[in-house]
């Protein structure tokens, strides 16, 4: 039987990162702010460049250290050895 909460088993920090972090929902949420005003656009090439100019104001977003990352870096070391390559 799988653990239905094996993330648990991890720091806190860890589990905040696996919890909050899910990039292409992260993404389309911002999309859809960026966009929800426009519901109809006259063409298709007007809808890629509006998607386009959205993409690029929520990289910047994207961007930013995520607060606590030392102590959270450290803690996914020790845990993922193996799959984390240290500079």
């Amino acid at each position: 039987m799988d653990k239905p909460y094996h993330f648990l088993a991890y720091p806190l920090e860890i589990r905040k990162l696996i919890y909050t972090t899910n990039i292409i929902e992260s993404f389309n949420a911002s999309l859809r702010k960026y966009t929800k005003n426009k519901k109809v656009f006259p063409t298709d090439d007007a809808a890629l460049k509006s998607i386009y100019l959205a993409a690029q104001q929520i990289r910047k977003k994207w961007e930013k250290m995520r607060f606590g990352w030392p102590i959270i870096y450290n803690q996914l070391t020790i845990y993922f050895e193996n799959r984390i390559i240290i500079n």
